[in-house]
C-alpha cells in the first residue's frame, strides 16, 4: 500500500482519487488556498459538484494548511492535480516543506506548455526549474495523460491512460500503482512526446469543435447535424498531421500522437468539453471576444490561453503552409477575428 497526497481537489484531482482508494492506498486530497469553502463541502456530503457520484469514504480531505501534517509522516507519491495557472504557488508550497527532505515521487496531472527566455517549455521542466533553483531535488517526475473525462473515472466508466516519465522503470512503477479492472494504464518513456500532446490538443479541440459551422453556409441546421462529420473527419486528419509536426520539433516522438496522449485525448476533447465549445462558436462565425463575453464568460478555455502563450512563437517557427490549421487557431484568438482556414493548405 502506498500513501497518495493529491494536490488540487478540482474535479480530475478528485476523480483521480477514485481508483487510487479503490487499489487499497492511503490517499489524501488538499485543496489549494482557494478551495477552502469546497473542501468544507466535500466533506460534509463525499460529493464533489462535478462528478455526479458518492465518493469513497476511505479518501482524506484536507485544507491547504495541512499540508506539513500529512507530510510529517512518509508519502510515497505526490500527484499535482492543479491548473496550470497553480505551478508557481504549488511548487513554494513544497519548496517551504521539503527544504531538509527528500521529495517524494511527483505525477502530473496538470497540461500545460508555456515560454522561458523565448523557448518552450514543458511544464516538468518548468516545475524542476522552479523547485531546483531553491536546491530541492527531484527524484522522480511522470505525467499522465489520455482520453479520460472526471467524472467518468469518478462513476469508473472504462478508461485509458499512459502514464510517461524519461525512466520507463518509474512509469511502470507508477502504471502499478494505478491501474485497475477500469483504470487501464499503459506506459511510455516519451514524456515530452506525451506533454506536448496533452497540451496542444486542446488547440486542435477548438477547431474540431468548430467543424459544424464549418461545415456549409446557407445549409439548414437539421442538415449540418447530421452531415458535418464529414467536415470534423478532415479536421481531426489534419490536426493528427500538425501535432506530428510539432511534436518533432520540439524532439518527441511523431508516434505518441497516434496513441492515447494525441489522438485519444484529441477525440474525446473534440467530443464535448470547453475547447470544443469554444471552437463551435468560432465556427458559427462569432469572433473569440464575442462568445467569450456572451457565452463562456467564466469559463476557462485552455486552448485559447495556451495559444495566448506560444502563439506568436509559432508563427514565427512555422509557415502557415505547414501548419495551416494551427495558425488559423491562433489568429483567430489573437487577432481576435472570424476563424479563416486555408483549406487548401490541408496536407492529410
Amino acid at each position: 500500500m502506498s500513501k497518495i497526497l493529491i494536490i488540487g481537489a478540482g474535479a480530475m484531482g478528485t476523480a483521480f482519487a477514485v481508483p487510487c482508494s479503490d487499489n487499497g492506498h492511503e490517499v489524501h486530497i488538499l485543496g489549494t488556498h482557494l478551495e477552502d469553502e469546497l473542501i468544507e463541502k466535500i466533506k460534509q456530503t463525499y460529493t464533489h459538484p462535478s462528478l455526479q457520484t458518492k465518493l469513497p469514504s476511505k479518501i482524506n480531505f484536507n485544507f491547504h494548511k495541512d499540508l506539513n501534517t500529512i507530510v510529517n509522516s512518509k508519502v510515497d507519491l505526490i500527484v499535482l492535480g492543479i491548473s496550470s495557472k497553480g505551478i508557481n504557488w504549488i511548487c513554494e508550497q513544497l519548496i517551504n516543506v521539503f527544504k531538509n527532505k527528500e521529495l517524494p515521487d511527483l505525477l502530473i496531472l496538470t497540461k500545460g506548455l508555456s515560454l522561458h527566455n523565448n523557448q518552450y517549455e514543458l511544464l516538468i521542466n518548468k516545475i524542476k526549474r522552479l523547485l531546483e533553483v531553491k536546491k530541492i531535488k527531484i527524484k522522480n517526475i511522470s505525467a499522465i495523460a489520455g482520453p479520460c473525462l472526471a467524472a467518468g473515472l469518478a462513476n469508473k466508466i472504462n478508461s485509458s491512460v499512459v502514464v510517461a516519465s524519461s525512466k520507463l522503470d518509474q512509469a511502470q512503477k507508477i502504471s502499478n500503482i494505478l491501474n485497475n479492472s477500469y483504470y487501464h494504464t499503459t506506459c511510455s518513456d516519451d514524456i515530452v512526446g506525451v506533454e506536448i500532446c496533452a497540451a496542444i490538443k486542446n488547440i486542435f479541440s477548438m477547431a474540431v469543435g468548430a467543424a459544424k459551422g464549418l461545415s456549409a453556409q446557407d445549409v439548414p441546421d437539421q442538415i449540418k447535424d447530421k452531415n458535418y462529420f464529414n467536415t470534423a473527419s478532415a479536421l481531426i486528419t489534419q490536426s493528427i498531421y500538425e501535432m506530428e509536426i510539432f511534436v518533432d520539433h520540439l524532439k518527441g516522438k511523431k508516434e505518441t500522437v497516434k496513441g492515447l496522449s494525441g489522438l485519444g485525448d484529441l477525440y474525446v476533447s473534440s467530443a464535448g468539453g470547453r475547447n470544443a465549445l469554444m471552437g463551435s462558436f468560432l465556427g458559427e462565425g462569432l469572433i473569440f471576444s464575442e462568445a467569450k463575453k456572451s457565452k463562456m464568460r467564466e469559463i476557462t478555455v485552455e486552448g485559447a490561453e495556451l495559444i495566448k502563450e506560444i502563439g506568436e512563437k509559432v508563427k514565427e517557427e512555422f509557415d502557415e503552409k505547414k501548419l495551416p490549421l494551427m495558425i488559423a487557431m491562433i489568429n483567430a484568438i489573437l487577432e481576435d477575428k472570424k476563424l479563416d482556414i486555408k483549406w487548401n493548405y490541408f496536407t492529410y
